[in-house]
């Protein structure tokens, strides 16, 4: 019993290394949760495209949104884990969704094997560009002394904008109406008109409306400031030290993919992830390029989850 079993392990181990060498032999499939021309769509095709390049075969974009992006990731959970089948996700479907709904079709740890960071994606914290406020600090002390009036506006109820005003709240302090909104668009256009008092939206979304004076940027969620936003301060620097909150997206493969082809597509990711005009293409589009290994990603993941699952139980969020 005990040959067979190292029989076993031995051809186990001859098969997926022949795997690896010969990998990949045809078109790979990434699969994005969300419907076309959202930032996530827009970043995998510009990854993708390069990967395509660097790998000699073809990297096929399928968009399969719906469900709040669970659709998409259940089926990329439950494809064949031969590397031919991948997805990139996001901190909605992949660590929200977790402690947002009672039960959720996949998990997020479990089912799957993480590949690369692909981006951090910024939440700028923005304001009516007449709002009587300059600083966060000064926002606070608003809101603190117009509980009647305080509020915010969302992207839609359990987004990253959502759980981040959320997660504003209880370190400042304050109490405000969450008012959320079937999107960015509509969100940002009650904000510019005032119906809103602040909102925390994505820099390539709200970053425009800042630039042509009709939004107030307060403030980033990032660890430090953005390069392409120097002037604005985080807002751990304006009174909330710690206070973190950005969207991303990751490149995952389902659980079972053998070892070797994850570790091929990191080091692909890698080399694409460091390609001058790639890290530029993100950078215009408001994100941050991302990179490290799959044990980076894996440690990020259950990080996100602890924190998100806070912030969601405080304050008492539930779908719809």
């Amino acid at each position: 019993m005990k040959h067979l079993r190292e029989a076993i392990l031995f051809a186990a181990a001859l098969f997926a290394g022949a795997a690896q060498a010969g990998y990949p032999e045809k078109p790979i499939r990434i699969i994005v949760p969300y419907p076309p021309g959202g930032t996530t769509d827009l970043m995998t095709r510009l990854v993708g495209q390069k990967l395509s390049e660097s790998l000699k075969q073809p990297v096929v974009v399928d968009n399969r949104g719906g469900g709040a992006a669970m659709i998409g990731s259940e089926l990329a959970a439950k494809s064949a884990p031969d590397g031919y089948t991948l997805l990139s996700t996001g901190a909605g479907p992949h660590v929200i969704n977790v402690s947002l709904f009672p039960k959720i079709p996949y998990d997020p740890v479990r089912d799957f094997a993480p590949v690369t960071l692909m981006s951090i994606n910024p939440l700028l914290m923005v304001v009516p560009a007449s709002a009587p406020f300059q600083t966060a600090q000064e926002f606070i002390a608003w809101a603190r002394e117009h509980k009647d009036k305080a509020n915010y506006c969302s992207i839609g109820l359990g987004s990253p904008s959502h759980l981040a005003a959320e997660l504003f709240k209880g370190m400042a302090g304050v109490q405000m109406t969450h008012i959320p909104y079937a999107g960015s668009g509509p969100a940002l256009t009650a904000t510019i008109g005032g119906v809103c008092s602040v909102l925390f939206d994505s820099v390539l979304s709200a970053g425009p409306y800042v630039k042509a004076g009709k939004l107030r940027a307060l403030a980033t969620g990032n660890r430090q400031r953005l390069a392409s936003w120097p002037q604005v301060p985080t807002l751990a620097e304006s009174g909330l030290p710690g206070f973190e909150a950005f969207t991303w997206g990751a490149l995952l493969a389902p659980a079972g993919t053998p070892p070797e082809i994850v570790a091929r597509l990191q080091a692909e990711m890698a080399k694409v992830m460091a390609m001058p005009d790639v890290r530029q293409k993100i950078e215009d589009m408001g994100a941050l390029p991302g990179g490290g290994t799959s044990a980076d990603l894996d440690t990020f993941t259950r990080s996100e989850i602890r924190k998100w699952a806070k912030v969601i139980k405080d304050g008492n969020i539930k779908p719809e």
